[in-house]
């Protein structure tokens, strides 16, 4: 039975900790700071970073929330703020419930509010409080993404575990955070240092500092001043310190120590996700680091997040210089906007940020878009994204916009963009026909790392050797997002030269490609190797493991440790992490699924098929579910039921050529035309698969059609010289 994965990025992001070259030292608190920094004290503890959470109190409501003049009705329920108890009353079908305010998160644009719930969770309560307009809104629901084309998903309920502050949105809210999750009874012990990213966040550990400091005579420099400070350190660091909160990103450790890098500690989430459009704006919540990633500024390597931000969050510049930031590198822009913006100087429009990093808006938190490229009107018409244009001139199309940005520019800026943009839109819709040129994007030198990381993730395994090829150069790309990419794409096309990539990568500088290195060589089993390289890949396999076992309370983890086990052939230890996957959501399919598939390879096909029945009941359309069950059936013999599983996973994911193949095996045997036609859409869907094109030919042939077979098996033998099959069949039908 053929396994179908989906490992999932957890989008969990894990705060910083104490850095490894920072002496072991206790923690002090931020208040400790004050005696030395009362300025920088005040200005944190006042700040965004530093009132990333706070304690609920009368106090707090008085002076930041309005009353709630009317329920939010949520489902069949209604919710309601009450001011004077600090309680969230719920009236429904179970009577009225009350559920007590602990803690409040966030308050640059929105409020969001913490419930305690059992065994340890706190969990967001349903409604949430938008600060600029002044009122109360269900929260779930203004979190629901509007994809292009009508597409839409569905609010979460509020008691899920994707709302459950301990698993989700705490580290980068609170400082000093253990999760402490017991999975043997479901239940957290959390705690931490302090509510909001405090000062030891960035700066590691005071105690030992505070102690030279005090032993220090007042005006005296400290020879060993003990502590992190972001003045020393490089562009680089200050970009990926800042990132740890400011991306959507996998993690791979349980800490990130200030200072360290942020591919040491992290995968960033690109555009294989549709929370971005395809040239890479936002749809979603997307924390900002990947489109920064983008930017031709950061790119250059003279910018860093500190340039406009002060270590507290807070912008550097005033109103009246607000185009400052932009120097010293873009002086002549700066001296004399209206030249370069074509809008009155002093206006909105002659602002760099207006046009460059345009403000857009999701679940009611307002983003400013950090790519900082320069407006695409025409990816507007293309893909929908919005641009700062027609942001500003709402009343008017994207055309007009197109327009005048096409007569003011003799360049044609917007073309690289929106061919980076097609080729992810291609690829988000299975389109192959574009694949020569989405090699060609990743095998460029001057390539976006974003997109082709993006593209690399997108892309379906095969052993197409110009697609090989591809990727055996990216593992040797300068960049850790697309070695990684490439590397993970290498550990699912098992031959010898993806095996010697994984074997190279195990030894990379970065831990995110070694752990990709690890991941791809579960799947190649027991191996004999030299000694230097067996350490090597020992320590990588110790990183991976430390990455799927970081996060005990997510099902994902559990679901992704039984795929590594799966890969490995340790199948009842795989059975083992499913069950853990679905005991912490039971409703998880993909468990399921692979659950039935470790039965079957154990022979135990019973236990196998009451899986894939558990799945299809909760999720009757599921490809993967569909698809298994089919294969399972035909081993039974069930041809009949086989083919309608088969068709089933097709109709669910028309891309799905494996679907298609086995369809065409079943048919082949008394609907040859109809064997033909499967076999044709699978070829179509994906043509790096020799096999279908091997069997199309063999059908063809079959049907009387040889002169077709000829002409496949011919470009088949041309493409892949060492094919003897088709080099058979070829010489076969020729000699009839």
């Amino acid at each position: 039975m053929r396994a179908i994965y989906a490992l999932l990025c957890c989008i969990l992001l894990v705060g910083p900790a104490r850095a490894a070259d920072n002496p072991p030292g206790p923690y002090a608190g931020s208040a400790s700071c004050r005696q030395c920094h009362e300025r920088f004290y005040r200005l944190w503890s006042t700040s965004m970073h530093g009132l990333a959470m706070q304690p609920y109190s009368a106090q707090f409501a008085k002076q930041n929330l309005a009353p709630q003049r009317r329920s939010v009705a949520i489902g069949q329920e209604k919710y309601r703020y009450d001011i004077q108890q600090g309680v969230v009353i719920e009236t429904g079908r179970q009577g009225t419930k009350r559920f007590k305010i602990a803690h409040a998160l966030g308050g640059k644009n929105v409020y969001y509010f913490l419930t305690p719930f059992d065994r340890g969770r706190l969990q967001t309560l349903p409604v949430a409080y938008d600060v600029h307009k002044q009122e109360w809104f269900d929260t779930a629901a203004s979190g629901v993404r509007h994809f292009p084309g009508g597409q839409r998903g569905a609010p979460v309920d509020w008691r899920e575990y994707p709302y459950t502050f301990n698993t989700a949105c705490y580290n980068c809210h609170v400082s000093q955070l253990s999760t402490n999750y017991d999975l043997a009874t479901d239940t957290y012990h959390t705690t931490w240092a302090e509510p909001g990213i405090n000062c030891e966040a960035c700066h590691g550990p005071a105690s030992e500092h505070n102690r030279i400091a005090l032993a220090t005579p007042q005006g005296q420099p400290l020879t060993d001043p003990r502590i992190i400070s972001a003045k020393t350190m490089t562009t680089a660091q200050r970009n990926d310190m800042c990132a740890g909160c400011h991306a959507k990103a996998n993690p791979l450790t349980t800490a990130f120590p200030p200072g360290e890098r942020f591919c040491d500690h992290f995968d960033l989430v690109t555009l294989e996700d549709p929370d971005y459009y395809p040239d890479g704006r936002d749809l979603g919540e997307n924390y900002t680091f990947t489109s920064w990633s983008m930017s031709p500024c950061v790119k250059s390597g003279r910018l860093d997040c500190m340039h406009c931000h002060t270590s507290s969050g807070r912008y550097r510049f005033k109103q009246e210089k607000f185009n400052d930031a932009c120097l010293p590198c873009h002086l002549d822009k700066v001296q004399d906007p209206p030249v370069h913006t074509r809008h009155a100087a002093g206006s909105e429009g002659s602002k760099c940020i207006a046009c460059h990093m345009p403000m857009t808006s999701f679940a009611r938190m307002n983003r400013s878009d950090h790519s900082m490229r320069p407006p695409a009107p025409a990816a507007t018409l293309a893909y929908g994204s919005p641009n700062a244009c027609n942001i500003c001139h709402a009343d008017k199309e994207a055309a007009w916009a197109d327009g005048f940005v096409r007569q003011w520019r003799t360049r044609d800026y917007q073309a690289p963009l929106l061919e980076r943009a097609a080729l992810i839109d291609a690829a988000r819709k299975r389109d192959w026909t574009r694949l020569p040129a989405m090699l060609a994007y990743i095998a460029d030198p001057q390539h976006d790392e974003v997109f082709a990381a993006s593209l690399i993730r997108l892309m379906p395994p095969s052993q197409d050797q110009k697609l090989l090829t591809t990727l055996l150069a990216a593992a040797q790309d300068p960049s850790p997002l697309v070695r990684g990419a490439a590397v993970q794409a290498l550990g699912a096309i098992p031959v010898a030269e993806s095996l010697q990539a994984l074997i190279a990568a195990a030894a990379d500088d970065y831990r995110l490609v070694r752990v990709r290195a690890a991941a791809g060589l579960a799947g190649f089993g027991p191996m004999s190797l030299p000694p230097t390289d067996q350490a090597r890949i020992d320590q990588a396999e110790g990183e991976y493991l430390v990455y799927l076992t970081a996060r005990p309370d997510q099902w994902s983890a559990h679901y992704n440790l039984g795929n590594y086990r799966l890969g490995r052939g340790e199948n009842r230890q795989a059975v083992a992490s499913y069950q853990a996957a679905l005991k912490l959501d039971p409703n998880a399919i993909l468990p399921m699924v692979n659950s039935a598939i470790a039965h079957a390879r154990l022979g135990e096909r019973d236990q196998a098929e009451t899986w894939l029945r558990k799945a299809l009941a909760q999720a009757p359309d599921n490809a993967a579910a569909n698809f298994n069950m089919g294969l399972l059936t035909a081993e039974k013999k069930d041809l009949r039921a086989a083919e309608k599983y088969l068709k089933k996973a097709f109709a669910a994911d028309p891309q799905m050529a494996q679907a298609a193949y086995n369809l065409c095996v079943i048919t082949a045997a008394d609907r040859l035309a109809e064997a033909v036609t499967w076999c044709r859409k699978a070829s179509e869907l994906n043509p790096q698969d020799t096999r279908y094109a091997y069997t199309l030919a063999f059908c063809l042939n079959r049907k009387g059609e040889s002169a077709e077979a000829i002409r496949i098996l011919t470009a088949l033998k041309e493409k892949y010289p060492h094919y003897k099959e088709a080099e058979m069949l070829l010489n076969s039908i020729t000699k009839q």
